[in-house]
């Protein structure tokens, strides 16, 4: 499952995705990963959740970027839920259709079982039809 949570810039989709990943890992008994461009939000998530700085791996495209997720979930068999703050920014889509990469994260997640959330940087009418359906917040 890959649920978005979209609004532009300044919203508070960091903040609902900060409160949902801390809610949730005291429910579930798998790993959790929480991916960043920075570790601005280090101290706000509870200290089960492992932080990646995304930036700090060089990832330059959204190829890259979805190898680099894979790497994630074949490293850690527990792996249960990531979230990825900034989804834009890190996964190098800015100005690009994400159409393509996130139908390649719902494969993942579906092959492998991990649930995905992804903090988005735009409009919910400005996302592309098909992905709509798996807005979980419009800010």
């Amino acid at each position: 499952m890959v649920q978005l949570i979209v609004g532009e810039k300044g919203k508070g989709k960091t903040k609902c995705l900060l409160e949902k990943v801390n809610e949730e890992i005291r429910n579930i008994l798998g790993n959790v990963v929480f991916l960043d461009k920075s570790p601005k939000h280090m101290y706000e998530l509870n200290n089960k959740i492992r932080l990646i700085v995304v930036p700090d791996f060089n990832i330059e495209t959204p190829e890259a970027f979805l190898g680099f997720v894979a790497g994630i979930i074949s490293q850690d068999h527990d792996l249960q839920q990531m979230y990825f703050d900034s989804f834009l920014k890190i996964a190098c889509l800015e100005d690009k259709d994400i159409s393509e990469t996130v139908d390649k994260l719902k494969k993942l997640s579906d092959k492998y079982k991990v649930d995905m959330f992804l903090s988005v940087s735009t409009d919910k009418q400005d996302l592309p039809e098909h992905l709509r359906n798996d807005v979980i917040i419009s800010l």
